[in-house]
């Protein structure tokens, strides 16, 4: 029989298998990636009123914006304050380049020695045909698709060829399973998407469909904001610890973004 433990060895390098031990990790930091050139081209669209986002690139491809590489670089300053005992034993980012620069921008500012690995269960929301489409274009091409957006709410409702949040949340959930299987004293960054942070919040804590829709309606990830869960035994539930908090740019002169998503998300 042919031996393939080389392939099993290979495999464990990438994303969070390759930390996989006994005990549970006991620190979970979660970081929205910088403003990217996605994120400024979709408000632009909204605010003129049109029906297609000019992205430059597909959106695995879209790259941080000045603004989000300076969000980046403030970020590593203040993360690299952190004391060794306290800082991220792990980083791990969606494979989407804005998220893959952010993590390594910030790693190499705060002067860690540590690798980025990717794991594409981290990566944003797949919107299938409804792509580069802001609201308008989605109700004007798609009419039907609209409707069944807003007859199912953000959790249910999967476009053709996409995902809905609860399919994501199928992927953290497995993301999360390894997670626990980190050796003790682990603490980890996640470098991730506006909507991958709401969701580990509903996985995390629990969330019923109207508190996790509440809280979008509500709160938007800003760029570059850190969400921190902990848990200091390494086993059992995690605690919010602090949410969505993005003064390190303020503090260090940096612009404080939010380019929120669809704030239409509660099934009608």
């Amino acid at each position: 029989m042919k031996d393939d433990s080389s392939t099993r060895d290979s495999a464990n390098d990438d994303g969070l298998t390759a930390a996989v031990q006994e005990a549970g990790a006991v620190e979970l930091l979660l970081i929205r990636h910088g403003e990217s050139e996605g994120n400024v081209a979709a408000t632009e669209a909204r605010e003129a009123g049109v029906e297609v986002i000019e992205v430059p690139a597909r959106d695995a491809d879209v790259d941080l914006s000045g603004t989000g590489r300076d969000q980046a670089k403030a970020l590593g300053i203040a993360l690299g304050r952190t004391a060794d005992a306290f800082r991220p034993d792990t980083v791990v980012s969606s494979p989407y380049a804005r998220a893959r620069q952010t993590a390594e921008i910030t790693v190499e500012t705060a002067g860690w020695p540590l690798q980025v690995r990717l794991d594409e269960r981290l990566r944003d929301r797949e919107l299938g045909i409804l792509d580069r489409l802001t609201r308008l274009g989605v109700e004007t091409r798609y009419p039907g698709e609209s409707e069944r957006r807003d007859w199912l709410g953000k959790l249910y409702y999967r476009p053709p060829g996409g995902e809905s949040w609860a399919d994501v949340a199928l992927r953290l959930r497995s993301v999360l399973a390894e997670l626990n299987n980190l050796g003790m004293g682990q603490r980890v960054m996640l470098v991730c998407h506006d909507a991958v942070i709401m969701l580990f919040r509903y996985v995390l804590e629990g969330l019923s469909e109207k508190e996790l829709l509440d809280l979008a309606a509500r709160e938007a990830i800003l760029n570059a904001s850190v969400t921190r869960f902990v848990r200091p035994s390494g086993v059992g539930p995690w605690t919010l610890e602090s949410f969505n908090v993005a003064d390190h740019l303020a503090e260090q002169g940096v612009a404080v973004t939010e380019h929120a998503g669809d704030t239409s998300v509660r099934p009608r």
